[in-house]
């Protein structure tokens, strides 16, 4: 296995959405137990990092040493507390992402000369959905101890390798993998799209149960 271990960062104030995002419902799963199960292609050490968890089974949450004080604090005690060379950070309000582009953001970590990988997309970057090396602890902390508190900022010091939509597109042809639930709207948006997903999911498997099973030919006899 890649030495890679996984971070959701949960908490915040939500003030938009009106309470706490990574416990919105998917069916039976929370928001949190929805991006994990897409996080297991990478890693089979997944923490949630930030305030009161929802039950996810199997996840251990890790408090920030700072509370209230934003997803700085958050990535700063992720990278503080990761064992690995490698750990794949998300926000907990990224009900898109999908295996396949987690997959393939890693595998581009892997072959980066960066310290850390980072999507950056029409709106700006994306440091709540990216790869950081374990070299990022320490320039983070110490951006965090001289009062810098927001991502970008701090993050600034590090050799960034950035990566663009263009470039998995053929894994995200709509444009979704990146889109978060900041409000109620975008959580019914992303709902619907959930049940779309699945409803097409069981239709797959449906197709696959109804197809005849093809007759094995038994070979033909040898003239002797």
């Amino acid at each position: 296995m890649l030495d890679v271990e996984a971070f959701i960062l949960v908490g915040g104030m939500s003030s938009r959405m009106g309470k706490d995002k990574s416990g919105l419902r998917f069916g039976d799963r929370s928001a949190v137990a929805l991006i994990a199960a897409s996080l297991e292609v990478v890693s089979v050490a997944i923490r949630t990092v930030g305030g009161a968890l929802p039950a996810v089974e199997g996840l251990v949450n890790i408090a920030d040493a700072h509370d209230q004080w934003g997803p700085l604090a958050g990535i700063e005690a992720a990278l503080c507390n990761s064992n690995s060379e490698y750990s794949v950070i998300v926000a907990c309000d990224l009900p898109y992402l999908s295996a396949k582009w987690l997959e393939w953001l890693l595998s581009r970590a892997l072959r980066s000369r960066g310290e850390a990988v980072v999507p950056r997309t029409e709106r700006g970057i994306e440091p709540l959905a990216a790869v950081y090396r374990r070299e990022c602890g320490r320039p983070i902390a110490a951006a965090y101890a001289r009062g810098v508190r927001k991502v970008s900022d701090a993050i600034k010091e590090l050799r960034m390798d950035f990566v663009y939509p263009r470039e998995w597109r053929r894994i995200d042809p709509n444009g979704l993998v990146l889109r978060n639930m900041n409000a109620p709207g975008d959580y019914e948006e992303a709902l619907k799209w959930w049940a779309a997903e699945r409803l097409s999911e069981n239709e797959h498997v449906r197709k696959l149960q109804r197809a005849p099973k093809r007759q094995r030919r038994s070979a033909p006899r040898r003239r002797k």
